[in-house]
C-alpha cells in the first residue's frame, strides 16, 4: 500500500511539474509585418530607367 501511495505521489508531482509552468505562459506577440521603404522600388525603376536610356543611345549611334 506504502508503494501504491509513492507511486501516485511521483506521478501527481509530475504532473504538478508539467502543468504549473503552463499557467504563468503567455503567448508571444507576432512579429511585425515586414514594410517597404520604397528604397527597392526607386531603385528598380531608376535600373529600368537606365536600360531604356541605353537601349536608346544604342539605337542613335
Amino acid at each position: 500500500m506504502e508503494v501504491l501511495r509513492l507511486c501516485l505521489m511521483a506521478i501527481f508531482g509530475l504532473v504538478m511539474a508539467l502543468v504549473i509552468p503552463s499557467i504563468n505562459a503567455q503567448v508571444p506577440e507576432p512579429a511585425p509585418a515586414p514594410t517597404s521603404d520604397g528604397v527597392a522600388i526607386d531603385q528598380g525603376i531608376a535600373y529600368v530607367l537606365m536600360l531604356v536610356a541605353l537601349a536608346i543611345t544604342y539605337m542613335i549611334h
